[in-house]
């Protein structure tokens, strides 16, 4: 390969690299055509990029973005396939619901939100990862789950002590 190609290669996943604030490193060596098409089919419509790499120009593009992936760098040996997403657990997910029909891909590595995760065992971890969204809906519901406690009681309230107005003008003297 050309040094020119090379340097083509590197900046588009240097591109990738900072569009994408979570990848996952995969290692999907003996897959047949089949399972390959099949798993590229289940990123397809997870919204998951699957890509794969050479790990020599994975390392640089790495360098070039300047992010400490700590132990990511040592991850890359073999065949490499890099899974990018906007959501952090969705590759986890799909590569475990993959898992169930097939021995791979098996994780090497991820970087999700600026923490490097590395081994097949961070799997299960991975896949119970909120993302940003799903973490600031569940604080928005803990916000308004005591507003909502305050109103009701009120509200209801409210509807007692008129009742008990009412039955008291009512009542004869």
């Amino acid at each position: 390969m050309r040094k020119e190609d090379k340097e083509v290669i590197i900046n588009s996943i240097v591109d990738q690299l900072t569009a994408c604030p979570n990848f996952y490193l995969t290692d999907i060596e003996a897959l047949n055509a089949e399972k390959t098409s099949q798993l590229r089919r289940q990123c397809f419509s997870s919204q998951v990029k699957l890509v794969v790499v050479k790990n020599a120009l994975l390392k640089k593009a790495m360098q070039r973005v300047g992010k400490d992936y700590g132990d990511l760098y040592d991850v890359c040996k073999g065949t490499t396939a890099m899974m990018l997403s906007e959501n952090g657990n969705a590759p986890a997910k799909l590569i475990k619901k993959f898992r169930k029909t097939s021995d791979k891909p098996i994780l090497k590595g991820a970087y999700i939100e600026e923490c490097v995760y590395t081994g097949d065992n961070m799997l299960d971890t991975l896949c119970s990862i909120k993302s940003k969204n799903e973490l600031i809906a569940d604080v928005i519901a803990l916000l308004q789950s005591p507003a909502k406690n305050v109103i009701s009681a009120l509200q209801s309230g409210g509807n007692k002590l008129s009742g008990i107005v009412k039955t008291l003008s009512e009542r004869a003297e």
